[in-house]
């Protein structure tokens, strides 16, 4: 074999493992952008959230969350994150078994909650964003909802150093409009931690605590604790996010559910 042969072989080798870097680098930059609620990305999360031991009869709630982002330029310094839930709701009945043959189930799309972040377009090694949720009583049944208009402020704020994405959201909601019977004041706090590992993998744990104000004393807090793990990878060329998690309720109001089971599919529509 040539000196010629060897030397472009040894450049194919070189430039393989340059191109091997690039990729693993790319994918690196897409966990922490799927990771990141304020990032300058459109996605589309599928988020499906089954709560497991509901009341005495340990009933089954299944919460599947349609949560487009959308990210919107405003100048040169500012970002608009747009993000949109709409909950597809099985809320059981009340009745002798967990949707057994006495019991019903009711199907149907619950409350929207819309949430807008204004964030700087280069942030510093704190990212941030800031802004108003308001909750939309669009559900189908009253089973599914509050029948009440919500607003409210927002605010995430989060950092990225080496492997980790960390950071907690955070929003208070009081209703000011609306027929319902109950008033909403609902405060939630979600913090996430994700250590992101080779070929996409991540490990995550993203609990939502809660507290509605307006239950009775003792019954105010939801606490899970839990998490699990998520992959970035594609199908042709479309990039997604998938990721497993459970979650254990440390804390919860009487007919509150024990644990919850999350299963998430988030396609990304990286610029």
């Amino acid at each position: 074999m040539s000196k010629k042969t060897v030397l472009i072989f040894f450049l194919i080798f070189l430039l393989s493992l340059s191109c091997a870097e690039a990729a693993e680098q790319s994918t690196a930059e897409l966990a922490k952008a799927a990771q990141n609620p304020v990032a300058n990305m459109i996605s589309l999360p599928f988020q499906n959230n089954t709560n497991f031991g509901i009341g005495p009869d340990d009933d089954i709630q299944n919460i599947l969350n349609i949560q487009p982002v959308w990210p919107v330029s405003l100048n040169e310094k500012w970002n608009l994150i747009t993000r949109t839930i709409f909950p597809l709701m099985w809320q059981p009945d009340r009745g002798s078994g967990p949707w057994g043959q006495d019991s019903e189930v009711t199907f149907g799309l619950g409350d929207t909650t819309f949430t807008a972040f204004l964030s700087p377009n280069k942030p510093g090694k704190v990212i941030w964003g800031i802004g108003p949720v308001l909750l939309i009583p669009t559900a189908t049944d009253d089973v599914l909802g509050t029948d009440k208009w919500g607003a409210g402020p927002s605010l995430v704020v989060l950092a990225m150093p080496g492997n980790w994405v960390i950071g907690s959201l955070f929003s208070n909601v009081w209703s000011f409009a609306g027929s319902g019977d109950q008033d909403v004041n609902l405060f939630t706090w979600q913090y996430f931690i994700n250590y992101n590992l080779e070929n996409g993998w991540y490990l995550i744990s993203a609990p939502i605590i809660s507290a509605n104000w307006e239950a009775p004393s003792g019954e105010e807090w939801t606490v899970p604790f839990g998490g699990g793990v998520g992959k970035i990878f594609k199908i042709g060329k479309q990039p997604l996010n998938a990721s497993a998690q459970a979650y254990y309720n440390v804390e919860k109001p009487t007919n509150g559910p024990d644990w919850q089971l999350r299963v998430q599919l988030q396609f990304l529509f990286p610029k």
